[in-house]
């Protein structure tokens, strides 16, 4: 853009002095420099925090699936990258040996009922000892809690979608074996999150509800917009952690900051795959004449999506 301006400037000097209109003495020669020097104190310094420019990527939260109860698989009906609604069944563990241990602990507890039933017969009638009464109740109080236990072990051996989203990597298949271990990862597509970097010293003025435009390496030539969401408050170069050393120097960088962002359009936002990057733009309230420059840049850079491949 500043290449283009100062073009601009140059062909309109050259005309001016070949039409007589000015004279092409020290001043004239040298307002090229005076023009690339104001262009860059008044406009292209203050738009990097009037109108912050900076790197964007699509995430989504992942899940790792691990089932809660050991068995072999008997079915494994999920389809990988494929759509599923929050509940869909990912895969099935052999129920039996868990449909058993209901069954036991069934027969268990309505033995100890009934037994619970004629020892309190006896105490109300005089002929049983209190004490008797309440050790069946514990029994009963307890078979019911493993009941309860096994029946959600039971219950487990059925793998659900946790979310509306897909699964992805699935490599599983019938007749393995699972524990308490990742089987496949699901990516939940309830929500989809877009960060932004924005440099340090560029991130002074920006605030939630801020407008922001947007463009993807996926849809080259095409700008989205949307809004300022949050700007995250920590990055992990200031992060401590508890551990039993004194503090280790390091290096100290200026990492970027991140502005999660919120396009307009949610259902773009799901169509873009998690990983997608682009370029975003967020239009602050300073320096707002330089938002129109940030604007035709970026619209630019959409453009050579087209062929850039970085």
């Amino acid at each position: 853009m500043m290449i283009a301006l100062m073009a601009v400037y140059l062909v309109l000097l050259f005309l001016l002095v070949r039409f007589g209109i000015v004279t092409f003495n020290l001043f004239w020669r040298c307002s090229p420099f005076i023009v690339l020097l104001l262009l860059n104190l008044l406009l292209f310094i203050p738009m990097g925090w009037g109108a912050p420019q900076g790197a964007a990527l699509v995430v989504r939260n992942a899940v790792s699936i691990i089932p809660n109860v050991a068995g072999e698989v008997i079915d494994v009906p999920v389809e990988g990258n494929t759509a599923l609604k929050a509940g869909d069944v990912l895969f099935r563990i052999d129920p039996v040996p868990y449909e058993a241990q209901v069954k036991a602990i069934e027969a268990q507890l309505k033995l100890s009922a009934t037994r619970l039933a004629q020892m309190t017969q006896l105490f109300e009638r005089d002929s049983g000892r209190g004490f008797d009464v309440e050790q069946r109740q514990s029994e009963v109080d307890q078979l019911k809690a493993q009941l309860e236990s096994a029946k959600w072990n039971l219950d487990k051996t059925t793998v659900r979608a946790p979310a509306d989203g897909y699964a992805t990597n699935v490599a599983l298949r019938k007749g393995a074996r699972v524990a308490s271990s990742p089987v496949m990862a699901f990516i939940d597509t309830a929500e989809t999150l877009i960060g932004v970097e924005i440099s340090q010293n560029d991130a002074r003025y920006i605030a939630p509800g801020q407008p922001v435009e947007l463009t993807f390496k996926l849809v080259p030539g095409t700008i989205y917009t949307g809004k300022v969401e949050t700007v995250l408050q920590a990055i992990s170069t200031g992060q401590t952690q508890t551990s039993g050393v004194a503090v280790t120097p390091k290096d100290i960088q200026s990492a970027p900051f991140v502005a999660r962002v919120r396009l307009d359009d949610q259902d773009v936002a799901k169509r873009l795959p998690a990983g997608s990057t682009g370029t975003a733009a967020i239009f602050t309230e300073a320096m707002k004449p330089t938002h129109v420059v940030r604007k035709v840049l970026l619209r630019q850079i959409a453009i050579l999506n087209y062929i850039n491949p970085f």
